[in-house]
């Protein structure tokens, strides 16, 4: 006999509803991708088939997908590397105390709680201002190819760049903060006494150690810059990341085509994931075989 409470049931029915609103979008993506050629946008699905997987990959359709993907592709890698170096830099110097550490913390991590697309204007009237004075130097100066070619600084390994980082590094930086506030210095402290310089304690004791939270810190900052809209939405200037391309297509779109791009690439983004984490367990591993 059943003698869960009533309530559990409640409970239980309340977190399958939450559940199906918050995967239920992403199914219907994925679902509807798989469509046949005379599909449409909403249910019931018109045949079951890989053509709009085709049709993108060919190219040529309502979404143009290659050169944003390409650019989103790139700039995720080095917002990635970037994010993961300079969080490791950071939690290095905030093990010493320092003069202004608390504030310089406080600043660091405040763009999480600034909106995202205040953060996009301020950084686009920053290269306004920055494109005025080059242009002002080019003609000051006579600089010929300032007068004739240059548009723009705003692009998306400059502004574009510095946007995704005031989102990426936060995370970084708070991830390897709790990591360095738990790490036991007595192993550094031995692989000096045994010799060893400050490089080798780096390469050879404290980055085994932290390599697993590094590519959590990885995964977090290909993925936020992978897909982020709103602090990109004002300084890319004339080239769109793959999120921008989506968001400006939307309003055009009249087919399944979005939908297979919507459903490969939140595979691709899961498939990373995975082998990231699968990676983190293997060193992991590695470190306690050790």
């Amino acid at each position: 006999m059943d003698t869960r409470p009533r309530s559990f049931y409640v409970l239980a029915g309340f977190f399958a509803l939450f559940l199906l609103f918050l995967y239920g979008p992403m199914i219907s993506v994925l679902v509807l991708s798989f469509q046949g050629p005379e599909g449409g946008l909403v249910f019931p699905m018109n045949g079951v088939s890989t053509h709009w997987f085709d049709k993108l990959w060919q190219g040529g359709g309502q979404v143009e997908i290659g050169g944003a993907l390409r650019r989103s592709l790139k700039l995720a890698l080095l917002v990635m590397v970037l994010t993961v170096t300079i969080s490791v830099l950071a939690g290095l110097a905030f093990r010493r105390r320092f003069r202004g550490a608390t504030l310089l913390l406080y600043v660091a991590i405040a763009s999480l709680i600034v909106p995202s697309i205040v953060v996009s204007l301020g950084i686009a009237l920053e290269f306004r201002l920055i494109d005025d004075a080059i242009k002002a130097i080019g003609m000051d100066l006579g600089i010929e190819w300032i007068q004739n070619d240059f548009v723009s600084a705003l692009g998306p390994f400059s502004s574009g760049l510095g946007a995704h980082l005031t989102w990426t590094l936060p995370f970084g930086l708070l991830i390897m903060f709790a990591v360095f506030n738990r790490f036991d210095p007595a192993y550094e402290e031995a692989a000096r006494d045994l010799g060893a310089t400050p490089w080798q304690t780096f390469r050879h004791v404290t980055l085994p150690m932290i390599a697993p939270f590094l590519i959590g810190v990885a995964v977090f900052g290909f993925t936020l810059s992978w897909d982020e809209l709103a602090r990109s939405s004002q300084v890319m200037g004339a080239d769109n990341t793959l999120p921008m391309q989506l968001a400006a297509k939307t309003t055009t779109v009249t087919d399944p085509e979005i939908y297979a791009l919507g459903t490969a690439t939140t595979g691709g983004s899961i498939l990373l994931v995975i082998m990231m984490f699968t990676l983190a367990s293997l060193l992991q591993r590695r470190r306690q075989r050790g």
